[in-house]
């Protein structure tokens, strides 16, 4: 049977696509363009209205160019609106959130998949078939927990995903030995709320136990840390990073807005404050690392000073880059029944200001590594590489995928360089 697979939203999604595309490897099923596919599974988003909207689209658009085709959609939209997802065309089954680890196993069971031919191989990272290089991914994505006990006002994710739920430390350090095996040389680490990872396993793990655990690993490897509360972001672990190879010097850390005011509107646990003194740290301790975050935009009640607010500590803090999100109801949240909408036209005003900060700051940033030679790992077809801060060159000449490089940035707008090889 030949399938595709369409991803939304965040990295947690990416890993959990890459599991389900695993299952349908491992039980002989290909992988085709979604015109030729016999299946297409969607891995939803419902973080906003767009992101509900671009799933709605893609599974109509799929119907289209395949009208005989049947599409599984799973994901936080399928989990939030089922019955509306349900009536979409070509799809067959709905599964939610709390059944994605076995959505290949219950296809199999309603006789929706094709299983005489299972996969023989060897086995890859996690148990898997999937090695660096299939379906364009040089990296590998790793979630280590899933589900959020925070309440932060605007977020329907605790919802859709659930109560925190971490991975055994044991279970993701053999997962972590079978991808460097299987020849990734880049593993980043994720979570919906990465930093509460291992608080309801009760046996010592943490963040910082499972961080130590990898910035001492023996193989060639780099971690990449993905999305850190604030809150989670300790000196325990910013000293980690800075000791460690192994650890990338990459930071995204969600500020969603720079007022105060609303940041407890909002139900974030931390100030401005607190924000400021940890990106701060880390600029002093690690100079050239990559810091990004995300702001909301338009959020109920935002006031121009408290705009401004945000404006500002984009502009003096040491940011690298940053996502702009304009604000979106989402129904069953507090947020959704707060007063005092922001006008549409205001918002999208606000975001596109906010977006010129980012692009000069982002600049900035790169014009600072011009210069620098820098480890990197080459992607795509070898003509590009991607540094541990983060930056994505284009390099002159190009270099076996999947392998270390030293590069040396030689122009910040666009960015290229040039890579010399590096000894295994």
């Amino acid at each position: 049977m030949k399938y595709a697979i369409f991803t939304f939203g965040c990295r947690v999604n990416q890993a959990d696509s890459l599991s389900i595309e695993d299952e349908l490897r491992r039980r002989g099923n290909v992988a085709a363009a979604p015109e030729d596919a016999d299946l297409i599974v969607v891995n939803t988003c419902s973080v906003t209205a767009a992101a509900d909207q671009g799933a709605r689209q893609t599974i109509r658009r799929a119907a289209r160019v395949n009208p005989d085709v049947r599409v599984v959609v799973t994901g936080c939209y399928a989990t939030r609106r089922p019955d509306e997802v349900a009536e979409l065309p070509n799809v067959v089954r709905v599964i939610a959130n709390d059944r994605k680890e076995s959505l290949v196993t219950e296809l199999e069971a309603a006789g929706e998949l094709t299983t005489a031919d299972r996969f023989n191989g060897a086995d890859g990272p996690c148990g898997m078939t999937l090695e660096p290089g299939v379906a364009g991914r040089t990296a590998l994505t790793l979630r280590v927990q899933t589900g959020c006990d925070e309440e932060c006002s605007y977020c329907i994710i605790p919802t859709t995903r659930g109560r925190g739920r971490s991975r055994p430390l044991g279970e993701l350090l053999r997962d972590v030995s079978r991808a460097v095996d299987a020849g990734y040389r880049e593993i980043a680490i994720t979570g919906v709320h990465l930093g509460s990872y291992g608080r309801d396993l009760h046996d010592g793990a943490d963040l910082t136990r499972l961080v130590r655990e990898l910035g001492g690993w023996s193989g060639d490897v780099l971690f990449r840390i993905s999305s850190l509360e604030p809150m989670d972001c300790t000196p325990a672990i910013i000293d980690i990073a800075a000791h460690s190879p192994r650890i990338a010097p990459h930071f995204h850390l969600p500020l969603q807005h720079g007022s105060d005011a609303v940041l407890r509107a909002m139900r974030r646990p931390y100030t401005t404050r607190y924000f400021r003194e940890v990106v701060e740290a880390i600029h002093r301790r690690l100079p050239d690392a990559a810091i990004g975050t995300d702001v909301i935009v338009g959020f109920p009640g935002e006031t121009d000073a408290d705009f401004e607010a945000t404006a500002h500590i984009l502009e003096t803090l040491p940011i690298g880059y940053a996502h702009v999100f304009p604000y979106s109801d989402r129904p069953g949240t507090v947020a959704a029944a707060l007063a005092a909408k922001v006008d549409g036209n205001l918002i999208r005003e606000r975001a596109r200001a906010l977006r010129e900060i980012v692009a000069c700051k982002s600049e900035q940033f790169r014009r600072h590594q011009v210069g620098r030679p820098m480890k990197a790992l080459t992607v795509d077809d070898g003509t590009s590489v991607v540094t541990g801060n983060y930056l994505k060159v284009r390099i002159r000449d190009s270099q076996p995928r999947n392998s270390w490089v030293m590069v040396t940035v030689e122009e910040a707008n666009p960015l290229s360089g040039v890579a010399t090889p590096l000894a295994h």
